[in-house]
Parts: structure tokens; C-alpha cells; sequence
């Protein structure tokens, strides 16, 4: 029986303020044939003017003085594809993360593994590579596993790995030219599970003309992990909890960002990965930013005080996702829907290999 006293009309979710209609010929399946062919929607959140432009053109919204902080972390092929041993059924991965030698995974097959169980992996060119062992099982259905013969993490995904590409791009399934692509320019600290993509755009051409225009280039680290496949499951945004990655900021990049800011430059942070981890050194510094290291869960939503980002660079996100939320933080939730209808209208590539947006 209905409870009386029930409201007629029950609240919506809160995520149903960061919807959006998205035909799925927009979502790019592709990257373009060379990284500065993206198209890069520039958007004033102070004037709310929307104007269409290209990736080259991001030094003529820069000036001398401002700095950019890119995401330095490096995407490791941390998806594994084998058979269980015993049984010869299917299984796979994903490589979440390692400490002394045991490594956290997503595991996927018919059936339940059991410890010492033994699993053979199969490389991309679907050779028998290396072996894991089961050592047990961990919370949220995730497993802990050993190589089998002992072997360094990196080396063995790098052996045995593949790419592991968002659902939305060819269902999850890489090919070669991904290994490439996948991964910006300037990749170095080893540990993401998913591309910091706004940088994808960027090329050593483009950012040296970014550094002769008098424009400082420093990098921070966030490891991508695994919150980036999973999408918002709660009514409202304080009951969602962000999977913690590792971040760091050093005590170097720090000064200089102050001093930038000090001499009336700007930040432009690229991606959201960068802001996640300029606004943690901000937070754990009370305001300033700090030298700092560690695991943060920040989720960067409306009423979000941004202490250390001015400007950002950001591809066109999922709708109902952190992201989404994150950039409405930034420039306003109404201004960003608007954004988001004009690059439906113009045929803005989206996602991970899509283009591009400036928020100035």
C-alpha cells in the first residue's frame, strides 16, 4: 500500500543536474590523425562567451608569466588476459596496484579461485608469457596474486599487458597504435590505469612554443585508478566516495607556481587530474599550495573554494559523472550544459580520443 504521507513527486537524483542527451556517433572511437588536429571549444566563465577554435591555438590564450601543470603520470598496460590452469577457463585483470610483490587485481572468470590456484597469461600475440598464483582474496571481490616465476610488475605488464582502454572505445579493445596514443607526450612516472587525456592534445612542438612564448611547464602525478570506470551510483553527491590515487607535487613545483602567481601569472592546470592535485596541496596547505605526497580522494563539487587553478583544459566528459560535476564546479553548472549543447550541436568529438575544452 502507497504510505500517505509519501511525497507525490519524489525527489530526482542530484546526478540528474549533470545530464546530458549524447549521440553515440560523437563518442570517438578514434584518435585524430595527429594530436593537434582537435578542435578546442574556448569558454569564459566570467563572461559566459563560447567561441570555437583548434589545440594550436592555445599560446594565443596564454601570456608570459602564467605557468601550466600537466599530469606526468604514465599509463602501464595493466589489463591481463589468460586461462585458469586447472580448469582452462577464461580469465581476466586488472592490474590496480603492487607492494611487495603482490599485486591487487579486478578478476574476472567463471567460477571461484582458489588460493595457490595458478593462472597462465596470454600477450597480446597470444603467446603463453608469464604465470600469476593466488595468494587470496581482498575486499570488494578483488584478488591478490604473485608471478609465477617471481618477475619485477612493470616488466611483467609491459610483457604480458594490453592497453586498458575505456568501455566506450571499441569495447574495451586495444590495438597497437593505442600503446602510442594512449599516453601523452611527456609519460614518465609509471602507474595509471586510464590516460590523463586532456594532454593528449599536446605535442613537444606545441608546448615549446608554449615555453618560448614565456610560459612556465611544470608537472605534478596522479595515478589514474580505478574510479574512472565506475560511475556515480548514489542519490546525492555527499554520499559519493571517491577510490583514493596516489598524487604528488614537489617542494620545486610548488615555488615556482607561487612565484607565477606572485608576479600576477596564471595556472592552467590540464586535465582534471591536475586540478585534483593542485586542490589537495591547496587543502592539506590550508589555502597555499605545499610539497606534498600521498593518496587523495578529493571530489571537487559545487560549493569547492579553487585555491590554485585559474584556468583549465579538459576533454568532454561523461554525463552524470565526478567529472562532469568537477567542471561545473569550476565554471558553473548552467554555463557548462550550455558548452555541452553547442558541442552536440558542432559535432565535438567526445571522451577520451575527442577534443577539447579551454575554460579561461
Amino acid at each position: 500500500m502507497k504510505d500517505p504521507n509519501a511525497p507525490s513527486n519524489p525527489p530526482k537524483s542530484e546526478l540528474d543536474l549533470y545530464d546530458f542527451e549524447l549521440p553515440r556517433d560523437l563518442i570517438a572511437q578514434e584518435p585524430p590523425a595527429n594530436r593537434t588536429d582537435s578542435r578546442m571549444m574556448v569558454v569564459d566563465r566570467r563572461s559566459g562567451r563560447i567561441d570555437h577554435a583548434s589545440i594550436k591555438d592555445l599560446p594565443s590564450h596564454l601570456r608570459a608569466g602564467d605557468a601550466i601543470v600537466v599530469n606526468d603520470s604514465k599509463v602501464i598496460p595493466a589489463r591481463l588476459v589468460g586461462y585458469r590452469e586447472k580448469t582452462r577457463g577464461r580469465w581476466e585483470g586488472l592490474f590496480l596496484r603492487e607492494e611487495n610483490g603482490i599485486a591487487e587485481l579486478l578478476s574476472k572468470t567463471r567460477g571461484y579461485l582458489m588460493p595457490d590456484e595458478r593462472i597462465v597469461l596470454r600477450d597480446p600475440e597470444g603467446r603463453e608469457n608469464q604465470g600469476l598464483v593466488v595468494v587470496a582474496h581482498a575486499d570488494e571481490g578483488h584478488l591478490l596474486v604473485r608471478p609465477d616465476p617471481s618477475r619485477d610488475w612493470l616488466e611483467l605488464l609491459e610483457a604480458a599487458g594490453r592497453v586498458p582502454l575505456p568501455p566506450y572505445i571499441r569495447d574495451g579493445q586495444m590495438t597497437e597504435t593505442d600503446r602510442q596514443r594512449y599516453q601523452t607526450v611527456y609519460a614518465r612516472t609509471p602507474g595509471s590505469v586510464a590516460a590523463p587525456t586532456a594532454g593528449l592534445h599536446l605535442t613537444e612542438e606545441l608546448l615549446q612554443k608554449i615555453r618560448a612564448a614565456g610560459v612556465a611547464l611544470v608537472s605534478v602525478t596522479l595515478h589514474v585508478g580505478l574510479g574512472t570506470f565506475r560511475p556515480v551510483q548514489v542519490a546525492t553527491l555527499d554520499q559519493h566516495k571517491m577510490h583514493s590515487e596516489f598524487a604528488q607535487i614537489s617542494g620545486n613545483v610548488v615555488k615556482r607556481l607561487t612565484g607565477a602567481r606572485a608576479e600576477g601569472g596564471r595556472i592552467l592546470a590540464v586535465g582534471t587530474t591536475s586540478v585534483r592535485t593542485l586542490e589537495t596541496s591547496a587543502m592539506h596547505g590550508d589555502g597555499k599550495l605545499i610539497e606534498w605526497s600521498g593518496q587523495t580522494d578529493i571530489f571537487v563539487r559545487p560549493g569547492h573554494s579553487f585555491q590554485a587553478v585559474d584556468m583549465l583544459l579538459t576533454n568532454f566528459h561523461l554525463p552524470r559523472s565526478t567529472l562532469m560535476v568537477l567542471i561545473s564546479a569550476f565554471a558553473g553548472r548552467e554555463l557548462m550544459l550550455e558548452a555541452y549543447r553547442k558541442a552536440i550541436e558542432e559535432q565535438y568529438r567526445f571522451f577520451s580520443y575527442g577534443d577539447c575544452m579551454l575554460i579561461v
